[in-house]
């Protein structure tokens, strides 16, 4: 059992404005309340922030942006943003869970089981069934609750300590025949449970540093977000793309990528042209890197909460 003293006088921040797709109908995030925001709801809107601007970045190969729904058909932006906001509770009570409990053991591990498979199910009620962000509630559930217990940790020590958490098992859990299990037996691939177990290596070690590196290169906001998604596009074994596209199809994603950032990144000439055909590629194999979009939505919250 790890005994944490989490940090009681953590610095206020005025909470991010996130506003719904025009005319969607959305659940609201929290009330409005003229008091303090606390932590957990302070890192409920740092997670859904991380999430809208994921959906929002463009252009993404393969996956729904600003300009389409890539190699979707049942998901579009207003889809991906409506999911986003409806995951604002159950992300806000991973968090108080752990601030709450204070360590991590068993019983937290089944306390953000619980609330992970409810969160699940709102989404599922808001998407009418479609699968937007599943892969996305179990990192940064695990990463909210990671951060709640010490909101002074740097992102490598918060991607450690939710591997800890996600360790341990989860007695109450019931282990679907997921595309993401069929595709682990099929090709004896890692998916989201083992890269949150290693402590998201995938984010701290490309996603992450790569972030870094465009953004002092002097590339764009926009273009650093889009060369941390094509690091990580590079590393991972994305069981989305396995799933739709199988190893040659895992093979085209990581290459082109690869060739985008060796090319100079997504800001450069030529990395635009490596972008443009490697969105031709995987357009034609049907194939989307969903796996590498949620964990650049975690990679963005480790970016978000270090300011914390």
């Amino acid at each position: 059992m790890e005994t944490l003293n989490p940090q009681s006088d953590w610095p206020s921040r005025r909470p991010l404005s996130l506003e719904p797709p025009a005319g969607a109908s959305l659940p609201a995030m929290r009330p409005e309340r003229s008091s303090a925001i606390t932590l957990p709801e302070h890192l409920a809107d740092l997670a859904v922030a991380a999430l809208i601007d994921e959906a929002d970045l463009s252009p993404k190969p393969g996956l729904v942006d600003r300009r389409s729904s890539g190699a979707h058909n049942d998901m579009t932006l207003s889809l991906m943003h409506a999911s986003a906001m409806a995951l604002w509770p159950c992300l806000r009570q991973m968090a108080e869970a752990a601030q709450d409990h204070g360590y991590i053991d068993q019983p937290l591990r089944g306390a953000l089981g619980r609330i992970g498979r409810e969160g699940e199910a709102a989404m599922l009620s808001v998407t009418a069934g479609v699968n937007t962000h599943r892969g996305a509630i179990w990192a940064l559930g695990l990463l909210v609750a990671a951060c709640a217990l010490d909101p002074g940790a740097g992102a490598q020590v918060v991607a450690a300590r939710a591997g800890r958490i996600a360790l341990l098992d989860d007695p109450a859990a019931i282990a679907p025949d997921s595309h993401g299990n069929q595709v682990r037996r099929r090709y004896g691939a890692s998916g989201a449970r083992e890269q949150a177990q290693q402590g998201f290596p995938a984010v701290i070690e490309h996603g992450l540093p790569q972030l870094l590196r465009s953004r002092a290169a002097g590339a764009s906001e926009t273009h650093a977000r889009l060369d941390a998604l094509l690091a990580i596009m590079a590393a991972l074994s994305d069981t989305c793309v396995l799933w739709r596209a199988g190893p040659q199809g895992l093979a085209t994603v990581q290459q082109g990528a690869r060739a985008v950032l060796d090319a100079g990144g997504s800001a450069t000439l030529g990395g635009r042209r490596q972008l443009r055909q490697l969105e031709m590629q995987l357009l034609q194999l049907n194939a989307s890197p969903g796996g590498a979009a949620d964990l650049l939505a975690a990679c963005l919250f480790l970016d978000f909460a270090g300011s914390l």
